[in-house]
């Protein structure tokens, strides 16, 4: 009997897996498409957001109260109530997150790349370019406190009332200091969105010379609409306009 053939040898070990996903994150242009699509969803959000913020202006002042509460039973009973709720929570903290870390590493690897001991060129840059980073850290700070008011009820637990969503927005924005505040933070996410929609469409490779005007001023449209809606509530509660 002959000796048996060989194996041919390997030409090499099986690929692993997710090495696909780690190799998009681990380069620059995948972070940056990264960073597009997470601040892509946290631009949904806070647009929604703020249009769901301005039910307390209805003239029932249970508006906006039944609209909380039907966020909290979509899809019964076949989702369980808070099931959609939180699904929604999750995707938003990941995508937060996610933004976050991206835009940190590509802000140290540009870091890394520039020469010892060479200043960076100067550039003309928007104001909204410039506080990019430090308006990142205010607004992470401020999800923090507005999750913290509004959602846990521990920033004064004393006023706080689970699912009564206008008593507690008419008894916060009754104090100045919590308007003073949200309006800061919400100039803040302003100048924030501005840059960032204007670099979704740059990461997204739709950027031409014919179209950037156009999409300078959408960018600037987003951000003066929801910085104003947004800071439009506090105020009219303090005021006495709603409330």
């Amino acid at each position: 009997m002959s000796a048996p053939a060989t194996m041919p040898a390997e030409r090499g070990s099986a690929p692993t897996r997710g090495a696909w996903l780690r190799e998009f994150w681990d380069s620059s242009v995948g972070k940056k498409q990264i960073v597009a699509l997470t601040g892509a969803i946290l631009i949904l959000f806070v647009i929604t957001h703020m249009l769901g913020n301005l039910k307390a202006f209805q003239s029932d002042a249970q508006a906006i109260d039944l609209y909380g509460e039907y966020l909290r039973t979509i899809g019964e009973p076949v989702i369980p109530k808070n099931g959609a709720l939180w699904a929604l929570r999750v995707i938003l903290l990941v995508s937060f997150v996610v933004h976050i870390v991206a835009v940190a590493q590509l802000a140290a690897r540009n870091r890394a790349a520039r020469p010892v001991g060479k200043r960076p060129a100067v550039i003309k840059r928007s104001v909204s370019t410039r506080t990019m980073q430090v308006g990142g850290v205010i607004l992470l700070f401020f999800v923090v406190f507005h999750i913290l008011q509004f959602t846990t009820g521990t920033i004064d637990p004393g006023s706080f009332t689970e699912g009564a969503v206008f008593q507690n927005m008419n008894l916060a924005f009754d104090n100045l200091f919590f308007v003073a505040l949200y309006v800061i933070a919400v100039v803040v996410l302003g100048f924030h969105l501005r840059h960032g929609v204007w670099s979704f469409f740059q990461t997204g490779g739709w950027d031409k010379p014919n179209r950037n005007p156009t999409f300078r001023r959408l960018a600037t449209a987003i951000a003066v609409g929801v910085a104003v809606g947004f800071a439009a509530v506090p105020v009219a509660f303090f005021t006495g306009v709603i409330g």
